[in-house]
Formats: structure tokens, C-alpha cells, sequence
């Protein structure tokens, strides 16, 4: 949210993904307590997910001619509001792809963002990539460009959960009879790591065999496409389809603990707090681990799959110290 003395005006455009946009989260608190007035835009989701942090979120349009519209209207509403534009940089370009920084460029924007696909030319500001960074860092970074100066990785995200979502998440528990303190499982991955499949093969043996003797209630909060595999595939598991981000986002917030692939939700549990035991393979922890103290990473050696017994070893631990 931004402060109330905030006079500068920036547009940021988030990236793709549920993960990416999380990660995403600490910087954009950081520049709005800095005096940024923010101006969101993002996947159709994304209003939903970051509701809580009362910052205004616009959905990204599907063709360029609209992207741009929509940047340049935003900017003309923000210089009606008083807002002024920063001398050199006034849009944020999360994304590492050529039609983001074109649609920024096209809409009379000056954009910071990391020069990569030959787009250094469109941007106000263009930061090269540093390897081996984690992706909150790299956010970071642009942070630091962008104000002029650095400070400390925060330790944890702090997803704020809106109380619209807090109080529809208790409607599902308590139309469905799921205590606050259940277990969230997310056995689905979308998109692949190195062309490999992010799914642990093993996840539903191990829900059926591994995840009852824990006493607590399990839940699967399926997307789009997913459902019908999450009823075949986990019949023991409570199944709640078509929660939003938001309300997903509440009910992890009083779970007592998430498992999960190297996926979206896993990110936002992470976000809110929720101990996570994040169960990878072919992925690289180093750049796209869920970030946050409560984060167990779960993986065999050289990027294979852990065993199912290290998996419940894990659990136990968290549970044992939560």
C-alpha cells in the first residue's frame, strides 16, 4: 500500500506466473514504502492474489494495441490525480521478454528492466542479469536500481490476505467441516523444469498411504482442468475446486502445513507463513525455491526425486515443531 505522502507514479507489469508474482511481492512493498503510488498490472488472477496488499490491479489486456492503451490511460490518470512522473524511470518491467518492454516503449514509457532478448533499446534503464541468483533476488536488485540504493533481502514475503478472503475461507471449512489446522496438498505443476515434468511421480501413493495416519483433514484446491485428477487420483483427499488465489491464499494462512511440488501455491504458502515441505526434482532451488523461514526443501541428489519416506520424515519434523 502505498504511503500517504506518495507523489511518484509507477505502472509495473508482473510476469506470467503464480510463483514469479510472489516472489515479486517484497519488492513491490518495499517501493511503495517508499512513496511509489503503484499501479498493478498482471494475469487475471492477480487481483484476486494481492488483494490484500489494497494495492489497485488491472487486468492485462490480450493484444498489444490494448497493453499499450491501458499504460498510457493509467499514466494520464495518475498525472490527474496530482501524481508526478520520476525523471527517469516511471514503469517497472518484470517480465524478460522483448513485447513487455516493447508495449512500454510504445506507450511513451521509460521501464527499469533486466536487458536480455535484445530490448535494452526500449528500456529507460536495462540491468543485466547476475547468474546464480535466486528469483526474489534478481526482483530485488531492480529495487535497488530503481531507488538508488540497497538494503537487506527481507527474510519472508508477508502475503497480506485480504478479510473478504480470510472470512470466505471459513465459510468453505466450515460448509465442507475442515478444521483451520488441516493439511493442503498441491500435486499438480503447471509448466515443466529443463523440459522435465515438475510432478513427484509418487504423489498420490504417498497421500494414500502416508497422509491419513497424520489424523488431520487433507485438501486439494485443484485449477482449472485439474479437478477430474484430483478425484481419481486422491479420493481420500477433501477436494475443493474453483477457490480463487485470495480465499486459497486465507486457507493456507491457518493450515498447519502445505505439500507441495515446485509450484504456485507452494509459493504463496510459503508467502503467508503456512510451513511448507516443497517436494522438487528436476528443479533448481537455488533460483526458484519458495522463499520464507517456514520452507522445508524436500529433493534427491543431483535434481531426482526424494524418496517417499524422506518426504514423511519431513513432515513429521515440521509437525513436531509447529
Amino acid at each position: 500500500m502505498p504511503s500517504r505522502s506518495a507523489r511518484r507514479h509507477l505502472i509495473v507489469r508482473l510476469r506470467n506466473w503464480v510463483g514469479d508474482v510472489v516472489l515479486s511481492v517484497p519488492t513491490l512493498q518495499r517501493l511503495a514504502g517508499q512513496g511509489y503510488a503503484l499501479d498493478i498490472v498482471g494475469k487475471g488472477w492477480a487481483a484476486s492474489l494481492l488483494e490484500g496488499a489494497v494495492w489497485p490491479v488491472h487486468a492485462l489486456p490480450g493484444t498489444l494495441p490494448e497493453r499499450v492503451g491501458l499504460f498510457r490511460r493509467l499514466r494520464a490518470e495518475a498525472l490527474a490525480r496530482g501524481l508526478q512522473r520520476p525523471e527517469t524511470v516511471d514503469a517497472l518491467c518484470l517480465p524478460d521478454s522483448f513485447s513487455s518492454a516493447l508495449e512500454f516503449r510504445l506507450a511513451g514509457l521509460r521501464a527499469i528492466g533486466h536487458a536480455n532478448e535484445g530490448r535494452s533499446l526500449l528500456l529507460g534503464k536495462a540491468l543485466r542479469r547476475q547468474p546464480g541468483l535466486h528469483e526474489l533476488q534478481a526482483y530485488w536488485r531492480l529495487g535497488d536500481a530503481l531507488l538508488g540504493l540497497t538494503a537487506p533481502l527481507p527474510t519472508s514475503i508477508g502475503l497480506r490476505v485480504s478479510p473478504r478472503h480470510m472470512a470466505q475461507a471459513d465459510d468453505l471449512r466450515r460448509l465442507h467441516g475442515i478444521e483451520p489446522d488441516c493439511i493442503l496438498i498441491c500435486p499438480f505443476a503447471g509448466g515443466t523444469w529443463a523440459k522435465q515434468d515438475k510432478t513427484w511421480p509418487d504423489f498420490a501413493a504417498f497421500s494414500a498411504r502416508v497422509l491419513p495416519r497424520l489424523g488431520r483433514t487433507i485438501v486439494v484446491c485443484p485449477g482449472p482442468g485439474e479437478e477430474a485428477l484430483a478425484r481419481r487420483d486422491f479420493p481420500k483427499v477433501r477436494v475443493l475446486p474453483g477457490v480463487d488465489l485470495g480465499t486459497y491464499a486465507a486457507l493456507l494462512h491457518s493450515a498447519a502445513l502445505m505439500v507441495a511440488n515446485d509450484t504456485g501455491p507452494g509459493h504463496i504458502a510459503a508467502a503467508v507463513g503456512t510451513p511448507l515441505v516443497s517436494v522438487l526434482g528436476p528443479s533448481d532451488p537455488v533460483r526458484w525455491r519458495a522463499w520464507g523461514p517456514n520452507v522445508t526443501v524436500v529433493q534427491g541428489e543431483g535434481g531426482t526425486w526424494p524418496a517417499s519416506e524422506t518426504v514423511g520424515e519431513a513432515i513429521d519434523r515440521v509437525l513436531a515443531t509447529a
